[in-house]
C-alpha cells in the first residue's frame, strides 16, 4: 500500500452550537486540513496521484469556507461547526473527485496545534 498527504489551511469564524462554553460566542480559527489519499500500487509514473492534483482539489474546496463565517454557509448553517464535521464536509466533498487509481483515506482538520478531529470511511 501507498499513502501520500497534502496539507493546507484556511481561516474562518464560527460558534458553537448546544455548547456551554468560550466556544458558543464567535471566534475564529487558522484551521489547518491534512488529506490522506491511498493506493495498493502506483502507476506507471511511479506515483499514487499527482501531488498538485490533490493540493488543486483540496485548494476548491476549502474556498468555499476560507475566510467565513461557518454557522452561514450551507451544511453548516443547519449543522454544527465542529472540527468533526468539518472534516466529514471536506472527505465527502473530495471523496468522488480523487483519480479512481487512489481513494481517500481520511481527512484531519486542527484547529489548533494540540486538537484535531479526523473522518474516514471503513472500506
Amino acid at each position: 500500500m501507498y499513502s501520500l498527504k497534502v496539507l493546507s489551511y484556511f481561516s474562518a469564524a464560527h460558534k458553537l452550537r448546544d455548547y456551554h462554553g468560550k466556544c458558543e460566542v464567535l471566534h475564529g480559527h487558522n484551521w489547518k486540513v491534512e488529506v490522506e489519499i491511498k493506493a495498493k500500487d502506483v502507476g506507471k509514473d511511479g506515483m499514487v496521484v499527482d501531488f498538485k492534483v490533490v493540493k488543486f482539489l483540496l485548494k476548491e474546496c476549502l474556498e468555499r469556507l476560507d475566510h467565513g463565517y461557518l454557522n452561514e454557509i450551507s451544511p453548516f448553517d443547519k449543522e454544527n461547526p465542529t472540527s468533526e464535521l468539518i472534516a466529514r464536509y471536506i472527505f465527502k466533498t473530495l471523496k468522488d473527485k480523487i483519480p479512481p487509481t487512489a481513494s481517500l483515506s481520511k481527512v484531519s482538520v486542527w484547529e489548533s496545534e494540540t486538537a484535531c478531529a479526523s473522518y474516514w470511511e471503513n472500506d
